[in-house]
């Protein structure tokens, strides 16, 4: 089985750790395009156009499923993907995961780009699985791109100013883009001292794996696979950027790679 994953960069490394953890046989297509971050400040029309060229640059690579793993390009070109792939490819969107969250029913904040933060797609969502949590919508203006390029002290001063403005006693924080899972402890460390007792932390990547591997139903492609990960950049081979390696997901991806090359 093949399934590949589209990010504006290295947000999803979060994804494909956990869809390995599922099924350790997969094979991996990583397809991004790091030299156009960050897209949040763009269009939703230059979004769209970034989005589908990673999409399909991986889709030439014929996977039996594609996860849109980027909260942004969710927002503004999961339809149109949809429209152009499907149903010959199965595309998998990524959703932040504020029902879980809401469940919990304390206080939820949902950390998110500026972009994504008080977007109708977002409004959306808290409407129909906030239920009745008090829900707190946090912009992370720096963050995704801290993230992205290893500034370890852009990402200090971006989630301090985001936990500044996190309400005192929040239960629950939303990931709502999948950078943040990587530094996800940096998260929950910066917010605990005002937060509820047990803060709880919920991304995304492991519900998006799930459902990849459940919607990656063509029979004759189901298979074990060899386990290999590819690495594309704006449609170009690639390997796996130096930042990816400072997180655990990026150091685990590269060990992998390492134990499938030939000997």
């Amino acid at each position: 089985m093949k399934i590949a994953l589209m990010d504006s960069g290295i947000g999803l490394l979060a994804a494909a750790v956990a869809l390995r953890k599922l099924r350790p046989d997969v094979d991996l297509v990583l397809s991004s395009d790091p030299a156009s971050m960050p897209w949040g400040p763009r269009t939703p029309e230059e979004v769209t156009d970034l989005a589908r060229g990673c999409s399909l640059a991986a889709a030439a690579l014929e996977p039996d499923a594609l996860v849109i793993a980027c909260n942004t390009a969710s927002v503004h070109a999961l339809a149109t993907l949809r429209a152009e792939l499907e149903p010959g490819l199965p595309v998998v969107g990524t959703v932040p995961a504020i029902k879980p969250a809401a469940a919990l029913g304390g206080p939820v904040a949902i950390w998110a780009t500026p972009a994504t933060t008080g977007s109708a797609y977002q409004r959306g969502l808290i409407r129909d699985f906030g239920g009745t949590a008090d829900v707190t919508e946090v912009a992370c203006p720096g963050l995704a791109d801290a993230v992205e390029h290893g500034d370890d002290a852009g990402i200090i001063d971006a989630i301090a100013d985001a936990a500044a403005r996190t309400p005192a006693g929040t239960a629950a924080i939303v990931l709502g883009c999948t950078h943040y899972e990587l530094v996800a402890d940096r998260i929950r460390a910066a917010v605990a001292p005002t937060a509820a007792p047990g803060l709880t932390l919920h991304g995304s990547a492991d519900a998006v794996a799930a459902q990849a591997l459940r919607r990656a139903t063509d029979p004759t492609r189901t298979g074990a696979g060899a386990g290999t990960i590819t690495v594309l950049h704006a449609g170009a081979p690639a390997a796996l950027p130096p930042a990816a390696l400072l997180y655990p997901q990026g150091r685990a991806l590269a060990a992998l790679m390492r134990s499938t090359l030939p000997a």
